[in-house]
């Protein structure tokens, strides 16, 4: 499948190449970006290009969608969004995401993440992305909300960063939901 560039009034969501690495190991190896991402921050650009390799190839397998999110006056790449664990037959995926610390608070992560649900309940008919955080990311538990995602539970234990476990909270949105957006 031919990879989905997709637009918005300020950013472009393109596909996350080799060119993006430097621009993605920079946000992935800030402490203040990964302090609840689910993995330790990037040590070397190396494993920055590792990550960019996955992200590719989850797409050439179908199995995730990952955009480089790209401001359109700029042409700065600030950060990535997302279709992880994505299953097309069972109509499923989760949402995953991160921005530069210099573009917080902008609502341009609210305006990436509504073009790729749009582009995930239209175009791919999915009916559920889920999203999994740590209870302590306020800031992610917000802007899930403001999407529509409803809270379901607690995972303990569920995510495993700087050598110990943490629980997480998942969060869903139905297609039926977002529809009445």
């Amino acid at each position: 499948m031919e990879f989905p560039e997709l637009e918005t009034n300020r950013l472009k969501l393109v596909q996350v190449n080799e060119e993006h690495t430097g621009s993605f190991f920079e946000i992935m190896s800030n402490d203040e970006v990964t302090k609840y991402y689910g993995m330790d921050a990037l040590k070397d650009i190396e494993e920055a290009s590792k990550i960019v390799t996955f992200f590719q190839r989850s797409h050439e397998s179908n199995r995730g969608i990952r955009w480089g999110i790209i401001v359109k006056e700029t042409g700065t790449f600030i950060g990535t969004v997302g279709l992880n664990n994505l299953s097309i037959p069972t109509k499923k995926a989760e949402l995953g995401f991160e921005l530069h610390p210099s573009h917080w608070n902008k609502g341009l992560m609210t305006e990436a993440a509504k073009e790729v649900l749009r582009y995930s309940f239209k175009d791919l008919a999915l009916f559920r992305i889920g999203a999994v955080t740590f209870p302590q990311n306020e800031p992610s538990i917000q802007l899930l909300k403001r999407l529509g995602f409803v809270q379901e539970g607690l995972l303990r234990g569920y995510l495993y960063q700087n050598d110990s476990t943490h629980d997480a909270l998942i969060f869903s949105l139905m297609s039926t939901e977002w529809a009445l957006n």
